[in-house]
């Protein structure tokens, strides 16, 4: 069975990060390969290919953005583990009853 492009299989052994790290890489590279096309052709001279060409390096502006925040999550370090709370019954046994109060 497949999902979005991506085998079951595949899906298994790589984690959902992974798969949206590479695919925005893909994105990424294929929208400024494309915003130089249209420089190197002349094709952003025109309104049509300014705006296309500004589209693309919004494209690469936004997933840029998403890869420096995946980036800079992955390399946070990881949460010191919460500390394990005393047992019960030695507390309970350290204290002592406080004394009854007599009733006048």
């Amino acid at each position: 069975m497949i999902f979005g492009g991506i085998s079951a299989a595949l899906r298994g052994t790589v984690s959902d990060r992974a798969i949206l790290f590479l695919f925005s890489v893909v994105v990424e590279i294929a929208s400024l390969a494309a915003a130089g096309w249209l420089l190197a052709s002349g094709q952003a001279g025109s309104v049509d290919g300014l705006f296309l060409l500004l589209t693309c390096l919004l494209v690469a502006l936004a997933f840029g953005l998403y890869l420096a925040f995946m980036i800079r999550r992955a390399m946070e370090p990881a949460p010191a583990p919460a500390a394990q709370p005393a047992k019960a019954g030695t507390a309970a046994t350290a204290q002592s009853k406080p004394a009854p109060v007599a009733q006048a």
